[in-house]
């Protein structure tokens, strides 16, 4: 069985198009037993709007396939990954 990377750990976690921070996220692995840092898990949630990572997880590649807002009334943002059909 391959190895899974962040980026494919972070996929498959935000692939429930639920509303996750860096630290929700962080949580999540460890209860899996996998431990990366909020920047590490920040850079893999960029790296899915890259070319490779959309053509890999069959991300649209046209527009936005995260979405970024602020939390209310606490610091931080949330991010959620948007599945739609893959374009082109």
């Amino acid at each position: 069985m391959p190895k899974l990377t962040l980026d494919d750990l972070v996929f498959a976690l935000m692939s429930n198009g639920d509303w996750w921070t860096f630290w929700d996220l962080r949580k999540e692995f460890e209860r899996k037993g996998y431990y990366f840092g909020e920047p590490s898990i920040s850079a893999a949630i960029r790296n899915l709007r890259k070319e490779y990572a959309r053509s890999k997880y069959g991300l649209s590649t046209h527009g936005e396939v995260i979405e970024k807002r602020k939390q209310l009334n606490r610091k931080g943002f949330e991010y959620k990954l948007i599945k739609g059909e893959k374009n082109g």
